[in-house]
């Protein structure tokens, strides 16, 4: 008994050890994102009731979590993100605070009863939840630290239940939250400082793709261009494929026809439902005029470099994410160039068609149509081959 006390019954190498808790860890990560994230939070898709307990079970055994906890938290961070009223912010709490100290945030956002009453909805409220899981939250990890000692001796086991402790808190709560509101590349144009840290999304089951998923909250699958990876989508996939999950979303996909002569009711559709690609794709014309315009602003009031390299870094970015001051530079800038004022200023009017999206579509339908024939008309090649992009947008398979 002593013997096993000491090494475990498996009695592993260091590489087994590793290997172990590697596997165990990951499997946290996976309940985080399919469960708690994609299922509970968003309803992205359904889980098979014995699926749905088995991650409910393991992350009792190894967070100490409350569902209905975090989620609420995490509702409550889309729908006040970026505002002193996200939980989690690093843009309002400052990078260091959300990376290193993300685990206090959400203790201290847990005891809002505001937000567990306005955002925990539907979420499990059984008799094993009140009795068990949400009674006490931190039963489970003394239960699982036991086992891990028993498994794999005790120091190996000690060692492996405080990584499974701190794995969350810190990739979940301070990298995903930190860091993906601070660097890395954003696909889409959300009004978010959301970020995609890496394309392959293994380590932390996909929640790396974070700028994807606030661009499309309700989306199962979290990549969103061909280089990206999501391993939370493929365990999902598999899932299905064993009869327990079923999707309800996924990002669409943008469908296109020939150009309509006028966009219509049906153009506006389309044009409102896929409106991150549509910036998307006109940041890519922006920057092509930007190429253009380069000599006329090197002879003008942009001829030192580092405010051309300004205006082309904000150009390559998010205009509407710019701090006043950059927006009044850029203003400066961008009147030495006719084409580039025209584009930056009708990209604001874009915008307001979705800002805008509850006014009577018929007004919303002029908006599009007038917008359409003006950069038609401006003698703006990039921006007439844009315009004839969005004429072409469609609702087929939508």
């Amino acid at each position: 008994m002593d013997s096993i006390l000491i090494f475990g019954v498996f009695n592993l190498p260091w590489w087994g050890i590793v290997i172990a808790t590697f596997v165990l860890t990951h499997v946290t990560i996976v309940a985080v994102t399919v469960f708690l994230h994609r299922h509970q939070a968003h309803r992205a898709l359904e889980l098979h009731p014995a699926a749905s307990h088995f991650f409910r079970l393991w992350l009792w055994f190894t967070t100490g979590m409350v569902t209905k906890e975090w989620v609420a938290i995490h509702r409550k961070h889309h729908a006040k993100v970026e505002t002193p009223e996200d939980p989690h912010s690093p843009q309002v709490l400052g990078i260091h605070r959300v990376l290193w100290s993300g685990v206090f945030l959400y203790v201290k956002e847990s005891r809002n009863r505001e937000t567990m009453a306005r955002y925990s909805h539907g979420t499990p409220d059984d008799a094993l939840e009140r009795m068990v899981y949400s009674r006490y939250p931190k039963l489970g990890m003394v239960l699982m630290g036991l086992l891990d000692v028993l498994a794999f001796g005790l120091l190996p086991g000690a060692l492996i239940i405080l990584i499974q402790i701190v794995w969350i808190p810190f990739w979940a709560a301070g990298v995903i939250n930190g860091i993906g509101h601070h660097l890395g590349y954003r696909n889409w144009f959300t009004n978010d400082a959301s970020a995609n840290i890496v394309p392959w999304g293994i380590l932390i089951g996909g929640e790396e793709l974070h700028n994807n998923h606030h661009a499309f909250a309700t989306s199962a699958k979290l990549s969103s261009k061909w280089y990206e990876f999501d391993i939370g989508w493929m365990y999902i996939r598999m899932l299905e494929t064993m009869g327990l999950a079923r999707v309800n979303r996924v990002a669409r996909v943008p469908r296109f026809t020939a150009p309509v002569p006028t966009p219509d009711l049906r153009t506006l559709q389309a044009v409102l439902i896929h409106r991150y690609d549509v910036m998307a794709q006109y940041a890519k014309s922006l920057r092509r005029i930007y190429a253009e315009e380069r000599a006329v602003l090197r002879s003008t009031t942009a001829k030192d470099a580092r405010t051309r390299q300004d205006v082309e870094r904000w150009l390559r970015g998010d205009l509407a994410a710019l701090h006043q001051a950059d927006r009044l530079k850029l203003a400066e800038v961008l009147g030495t160039s006719r084409p580039l004022h025209t584009v930056y200023t009708m990209q604001t009017e874009l915008v307001a068609l979705w800002e805008r999206s509850t006014a009577p579509k018929e007004q919303l339908v002029r908006r599009l149509q007038d917008w359409c024939q003006r950069a038609e008309e401006s003698g703006i090649a990039a921006l007439k081959e844009f315009s004839q992009r969005l004429r072409s947008y469609s609702l087929e398979h939508v």
